[in-house]
């Protein structure tokens, strides 16, 4: 069983951020969560369990991101706009315009998802990891996988051509990413945060 060496951190940031950014929305909320994810991996020795240390931080990262939805789903809500609510540009897309606009649309239709397309889509697309990788970060098959991926992307595609999302998948799947069927619903879901 090996030890994720603290040292090793730095060079999985940037990868770390485009995943935060693509689950989040937004370059603000996703440096947050990035940086919220390295502050529970440095807290205590942390054990891969057969895991390169890429899918295991991909899975704390989604775990902290979903404990944060919840506990902000907790809080009353505050119409007021403060100076935090105002997007920047991302200063390391500063000299290439027009790849942080892009950036910046794609990230925004990849938040849009319903969780577990978003989730999948992250894993395989923006943060790299194989299917496997992917699987086993998320806790599902790679089956399961290959599809949220495959149909997640499909949804980032029609929202960026203009066309309606609001059509149920090919499979019957509901519009809202909702599992059609008890066994995609269930797998194993613990947290490592």
């Amino acid at each position: 069983m090996a030890r994720l060496d603290p040292q090793s951190l730095p060079q999985h940031v940037d990868r770390l951020y485009r995943a935060a950014w693509a689950l989040c929305g937004s370059p603000h909320d996703a440096e947050d969560l990035v940086q919220e994810t390295f502050a529970r991996v440095l807290a205590r020795p942390r054990f891969l369990h057969g895991q390169d240390e890429l899918a295991y931080l991909m899975r704390v990262l989604r775990n902290t991101f979903l404990t944060q939805r919840r506990t902000a789903g907790r809080r009353p809500q505050n119409a007021q706009i403060t100076l935090d609510d105002v997007e920047f540009a991302d200063p390391r897309t500063g000299e290439r315009p027009e790849q942080a606009l892009q950036a910046q649309e794609v990230f925004g239709a990849i938040s849009t998802l319903p969780d577990n397309y978003r989730l999948a889509l992250v894993a395989v697309d923006v943060v790299g990891l194989s299917y496997r990788e992917a699987a086993r970060a998320l806790g599902t098959r790679e089956a399961t996988i290959a599809t949220r991926v495959f149909r997640g992307r499909e949804r980032v595609a029609r929202e960026m051509s203009g066309e309606p999302a609001a059509q149920p998948d090919r499979d019957g799947t509901p519009a809202d990413g909702t599992p059609s069927s008890p066994r995609e619903a269930s797998g194993p879901q613990g947290s490592l945060a």
